[in-house]
This record gives structure tokens, sequence and C-alpha cells, in this order.
């Protein structure tokens, strides 16, 4: 009995290993060039068989609509440049573990009624793009009911200056467990724009100088995004109508506007907000309609405000977080609340600590009467640095009347963590 099983699972290796070695030997390397026999990506596409790996040589291969519903990998060398000259989508991809690396991908078509993309990935699984440059586009990277993708070291940028004639950076619709790693996205109207999407990260990436969000979160749960950029963006990141998000060690910097911030949240339940960075934004954090969220170790640094409560926020905890220098670190429009500030640094503070154990002995109220009076008449803004804010908010300090009596620092830190 022991030596048939032994040599059933002989039989079963062997095979095996000789079916790999046919795989092996049967992918081929196809090259096209401008002098070669194949000249054209889609007549290589179409002769190509499921691992075979396309190579452009160098030149301009003037395209678009390209299909590919094979397994396969198109690689680019130095100088291989696929222009799209402006009619269409250029790539697209319908097929399982089809890698995309190292071309440059120019001039994508625009157009109000199509999403144009440079890339567009649908009903795709395991898939690698990566080391590509997408530059003129309207949409870059567009991902619909698609998994199991990788997105990594890609610069994508458009040119268009307004919201209307511009699409997205990378673009992601209806999917699942995608990784964006280490891109670059300017000039777009969203840099990152998730829909529908879960269990997905998106990771060290910089996304600046878009028209629009820096990152844009729609109806998408268990998700994260970790060490990236956001910065110069018409506003930084936008999560709204999602849970069980995951926010740690970004930057959020120089998001400025007239109704610009570094972070929106909206509708946003069961989240962590870690170790993160809001430096010179309008608003660091604008929160609406949003409960059970962790503020810990952020630093809230020269802001116009620091953390600005719409309404309807309810057991949000704020611990262990600085505020340097903003103009307003805590507003808030209502006198109900439901959540707990502790343990913070605040610079505003002015309370001493007799016994020298790095917590201030008078509890710190961060909410001033000049922010409420701000939030109703937004023109006040103008007698911010007058000593008429000062006497009032001095006044309110004393006896609270306007501002909500429980939103306090009990322990407020007397020195700013590092």
């Amino acid at each position: 009995m022991q030596q048939n099983l032994n040599l059933k699972i002989l039989f079963i290796t062997v095979t095996v290993f000789f079916s790999l070695q046919i795989n092996l030997i049967s992918a081929a390397e196809i090259n096209v060039c401008p002098d070669c026999k194949i000249q054209s990506i889609q007549e290589a596409v179409k002769i190509s068989k499921a691992g075979d790996s396309i190579v452009l040589k160098p030149g301009i291969y003037r395209e678009h609509n390209i299909l590919i519903d094979k397994s396969i990998t198109l690689h680019g060398n130095q100088g291989a440049v696929i222009d799209g000259d402006g009619k269409g989508t250029i790539l697209k991809i319908q097929a399982e573990n089809v890698t995309i690396s190292s071309l440059k991908i120019i001039n994508a078509g625009h157009s109000y009624t199509q999403d144009f993309s440079g890339i567009l990935i649908r009903d795709s699984r395991n898939f690698t793009i990566r080391d590509n440059i997408l530059e003129k586009m309207y949409f870059g990277i567009k991902i619909e009911n698609s998994s199991e993708g990788v997105i990594e070291s890609n610069s994508v940028s458009g040119e268009n200056k307004n919201e209307a004639g511009a699409g997205n950076g990378v673009h992601i619709w209806h999917s699942s467990k995608i990784q964006v790693i280490d891109n670059r996205f300017y000039n777009m109207r969203d840099g990152i724009y998730f829909e529908f999407v879960e269990n997905s990260s998106i990771t060290e990436n910089v996304s600046r100088d878009n028209i629009r969000y820096g990152l844009h979160f729609m109806f998408s749960n268990n998700n994260s995004y970790q060490k990236n950029i956001f910065e110069n963006n018409g506003a930084g990141v936008a999560v709204m109508f999602s849970k069980f998000t995951i926010m740690r060690e970004n930057i959020f910097k120089d998001n400025w506007g007239t109704a610009s911030y570094g972070l929106l949240l909206k509708e946003i339940y069961d989240a962590e907000i870690i170790n993160n960075q809001f430096i010179r934004n309008t608003i660091a954090v604008s929160v609406e309609g949003s409960t059970r969220i962790n503020y810990r170790k952020n630093n809230f640094i020269r802001n116009g405000w620091g953390i600005k409560v719409i309404g309807a926020c309810y057991k949000n905890i704020f611990s262990e977080n600085n505020f340097i220098g903003n103009a307003l670190d805590v507003s808030y429009n209502s006198k109900a609340n439901d959540n707990q500030f502790s343990g913070n640094y605040w610079s505003s503070y002015t309370g001493y600590d007799l016994d020298r154990n790095g917590i201030g002995d008078v509890p710190h109220r961060p909410v001033k009467l000049f922010s409420f009076i701000v939030n109703r008449t937004p023109e006040a803004i103008i007698l911010l640095r007058s000593m008429f804010v000062d006497l009032i908010n001095f006044s309110e300090k004393v006896t609270p009347i306007f501002t909500p009596d429980d939103i306090i620092d009990e322990i407020p830190a007397m020195r700013a963590f590092q």
C-alpha cells in the first residue's frame, strides 16, 4: 500500500515538473519595433499566447484601443512611447495575470461623455501596473470590477486646469484587494479615487497639485492609507460614507482655499487617525456625521482650524495630539457634545503645573467663543488678531455660556509629544 502511494506521489511530481517545463519552453518573447517584423503592439498581442512577453523597443507607437485579453506581459525598453494621439483609451486589459511595466504612455483622449484613460482594467484579477509614466491623461489608470491588483511606482499627470475637463490619476470602482504603492499623481482632478472598494491599501504615494482632492473615498470599507503625502491640492483627502478605515503616518500639507481642508470626514464610522501630520491647511480636519473615530498622536501645526466639527459626531476620542500654532484649535457649532479630549498638548494653554508632573493643573477649554461666532458669521474672521477677540475669549473662559461646557481636556500635557 505504501509503495503504491509513493509511486502515485512520484508520478504527480514528475507530471507537474514536465508541465512547468513545457510552459516555460512554450512562453515566447515577442519584440516590437519600427524595423522589426512585428511593428504594431496590437498585432503582437494578437499573435501572442498566454505567458508570452511583448517587449517594445525604442520608438513611438501611435496606437489606441489596444485590447489585451490574454495573460501576457507588456514591457517597454527605455525610449518606447505609446502615443494615443488624443483618440481614446490607449490600453484595455480584460484578462487575468497581466503585467504592464516600464512604458511611457501619452495623449489619452478627452471627452465629457466617456472616461478615456491611459490604462483601463476591467473584469481582471492578479494584474500588475509598475514603473510606467502616463502623461497628458484624462483618466490615468481606471480599474473596474477587478481584484488582487498592484499599482506601483507609476507617475500619472494631466494638463487640464478645471475640474470638468479633468479625470482622476487612479480611479478604482467596485473592486477589492488593490494595492496602490509609491506612485506620483499630479495635475489631475483627484489624484486617487476609491468608490465601492474593499480590503485595499494606499501606501507611500505622493498626490499633489490636483484640482479637487488628493484622495477621495466613497462607500469603501476596510481600507487603509499610510505614509502618503497630500500637498497643495484643492483639498487634501475626503473620506465619505465608509467604515473601518485606517489612516496612519500621512502628511496633509498646504491644502489652502476658501473651502479647503487637509482631511474631510463625512458619515464615517470606526476609523483610526494616528500619527499624521496636518501642516498649514485652511482646515486640518473637517468632520460631520462621524462616530467612533480614534484621533491619536497627530500633529496639528499652523492650520487655520485644527478640528472643525460640523455636527452629529459621537464617541470620538482625541488623545496625545499636538495642537501647535493654529488660529483656532477646535471649532464646534453646537453645545451638544459626546466626544472626549484627553491628554493633548495645546500651545494656547495658559495654565500651570505646580507639581511638575507634566500635566496641567488647570483643565483646558479648546473651543473659543470667537470660533463659535465665526461659525455663524464667517466675515468676523477679519477680527481674529484684535484685542476684542482676546477679551471675549477670556470672558467666555471664565463663565462659559455659548461654548460647550463639556468640551474640556482635564489633563492637558505641558510639553509637545515627540
